[in-house]
C-alpha cells in the first residue's frame, strides 16, 4: 500500500480556508456584507490555487499557480487587517 506524503502548506491553506469561512459567517451575521465578501474570496482561493500547483503540467505551471497564492494570501492579509481596523472605529 502506497502511503501519500503529507503535504503541510496543502493542509494549512485548506485548514486556514475552513476559519476564513466561520469568520465570514460571523461578519455576516453582524451585517457586514462587503468585506466579508472580499475576505471569503481571497481567503478561499490561496488554498484552491495551492491545491491545483499539485497538479501543475511544469514547474514553470507550479511556481505560476503558488505565486497567485502569494498574491491572495497578501490580499486576504488586506481584507483582515481592514476588518480589524473598523472594529475599532466603532
Amino acid at each position: 500500500m502506497m502511503m501519500e506524503k503529507k503535504n503541510e502548506i496543502l493542509d494549512l491553506s485548506f485548514d486556514f480556508a475552513l476559519e476564513i469561512i466561520k469568520l465570514v459567517k460571523y461578519l455576516k451575521s453582524k451585517k457586514e456584507f462587503v468585506l466579508s465578501n472580499q475576505l471569503l474570496r481571497s481567503g478561499t482561493s490561496i488554498g484552491a490555487n495551492v491545491s491545483e500547483a499539485q497538479a501543475a503540467q511544469s514547474t514553470k505551471d507550479f511556481i505560476s499557480k503558488m505565486s497567485i497564492a502569494s498574491k491572495e494570501a497578501r490580499e486576504t492579509e488586506y481584507w483582515l487587517v481592514c476588518c480589524v481596523k473598523d472594529v475599532h472605529r466603532v
